[in-house]
């Protein structure tokens, strides 16, 4: 079967590629913006990219259209599929019918955290010999590739709150039916399709509502808004992490990079990783919680943990350059640059860090996170926001009350040169966008070298 995905170098739809093309079926795809590290592992599986939305990309007709969340009514490749009546689907609907099928489909979800527990999660499974299936919206550094079907029932899916197409405005993980599922924290975010935070507890108690009375339901014990949905009505078994829940850690080291982990009250075994941040330690105790679920062991998943890599664009040190090192961070909401930067203070101690911001997301371009964005810099020593001409609001009024040293930038340019000017070795540089920004990296890196 020939299939074409329209949005295919989104985290999702990308995986969904690499997916479909295990499964026998020829791929295409075709997206606005075709950039890594997507497009590197989508031509790695010889899988045909094409640049645009141009009706021509569609003949000969595919046997099936998939169609990302990205696109509504207006695009020319939605109107022509739509004016020639060929077949479509959502992407989370595809994967529900061609995929999930007949699996036992564990769901890490939350406003943050899902693509580092979903990868957690398929480590500690692989670890344990259990050759899970998974679709991550990342690349995890110890599988290399962000989507794979797996031996065994097993398969781990990052399951997101975002609606699945222009013609299915339900929640993606809505699709999915897990049997064993991770709330790890729910925020207001997604502005763009939900009024209020009220909105998404209703679509995460929709998902509360397909887990079987034999699965299990895994959130922290002092999430207030998961209170909430779990209170709409739970008809699952309930394990609780964190403070005051029946999973809890204690810390061996201040950054969280070593840590004990009890379940009621009795140490399971202890995880000594390269990740730091009290964010990542949360997220490894509902991994933990969910991988005992299908029968591995704590301490064989502690073990797993010791070994995990981390994904890449979640704290990934791209460069090294005369001395100062460069992040390259998914972080788009302020509750996930606090913890990221808090994190790396703890690691790096008095090293002086640099963040650069990119307010990319929809919510951020809509200004729905813009109150809390001076307060989430605060562990940095200096911040450069990045504020392209078409952000819509002001960034600079709304970051000039940041206790830290604060640059608005309108160009990648006046990011590097400020960048360039304060650097020194034992400088820690995080670039925190959920896009490409531009290839700051690679360019901040070179303008460092000289």
């Amino acid at each position: 079967m020939h299939i074409h995905i329209l949005g295919i170098c989104g985290t999702f739809m990308g995986s969904l590629a690499v997916l479909a093309k295990e499964l026998g079926h020829r791929v295409t795809g075709s997206d606005a913006n075709v950039y890594p590290p997507m497009s590197t592992q989508l031509e790695a599986q010889g899988i045909e990219l094409m640049q645009g939305y141009d009706p021509a990309h569609l003949e000969p007709a595919p046997d099936l259209v998939v169609v990302g969340n990205a696109l509504s009514r207006g695009n020319p490749a939605v109107e022509y599929v739509l004016n020639k009546g060929l077949p479509y689907v959502s992407g989370p609907q595809w994967l529900a019918d061609h995929v999930l099928q007949g699996r036992w489909v564990l769901a890490a979800a939350g406003t943050h955290g899902k693509t580092t527990t979903s990868s957690m999660l398929a480590w500690v499974l692989e670890h344990a010999g259990m050759s899970p299936g998974f679709l991550i919206g990342g690349v995890p550094q110890n599988f290399g590739v962000s989507a794979r079907l797996g031996g065994t029932p097993f398969f781990v899916v990052e399951a997101d709150e975002y609606d699945s197409a222009f013609f299915d405005k339900r929640s993606k993980f809505v699709h999915y039916h897990p049997r064993t599922a991770i709330l790890n924290n729910l925020e207001f975010d997604h502005a763009d399709i939900f009024p209020d935070l009220a909105a998404i507890e209703r679509q995460f108690h929709h998902l509360v509502r397909t887990i079987p009375g034999e699965g299990l339901v895994i959130h922290p014990a002092s999430e207030t808004a998961l209170k909430r949905v779990i209170d709409m009505g739970c008809w699952t078994p309930v394990q609780t992490t964190g403070e005051g829940g029946q999973w809890q850690a204690r810390l061996l080291s201040e950054d969280g990079s070593h840590f004990e982990v009890l379940f009621d009250g009795q140490v399971q075994g202890s995880v000594d990783w390269e990740l730091t941040g009290q964010h990542n330690v949360a997220n490894a105790l509902a991994c933990l919680a969910a991988a005992r679920h299908v029968g591995v062991v704590p301490e064989l998943g502690c073990a797993a943990l010791s070994a995990f890599k981390s994904v890449k664009r979640r704290m990934e040190k791209v460069a090294e350059v005369n001395g100062v090192t460069i992040y390259d961070d998914f972080a788009h909401h302020p509750t996930a640059i606090a913890t990221t930067l808090d994190g790396l203070r703890k690691r790096v101690g008095d090293a002086p860090v640099i963040a650069v911001v990119e307010p990319r997301s929809n919510s951020m371009k809509l200004g729905a996170h813009r109150d809390g964005l001076p307060e989430s810099v605060v562990q940095a020593d200096n911040v450069f926001w990045y504020a392209p001409p078409n952000l819509g609001w002001d960034l600079a009024a709304t970051v000039a009350s940041s206790t830290v040293p604060t640059q608005v930038c309108d160009s990648l340019e006046a990011i590097i040169e400020g960048v360039k000017a304060i650097a020194r070795p034992g400088t820690q540089v995080v670039i925190m966008s959920n896009g490409g920004f531009g290839g700051l990296h690679g360019k901040l890196a070179k303008a460092l070298e000289g």
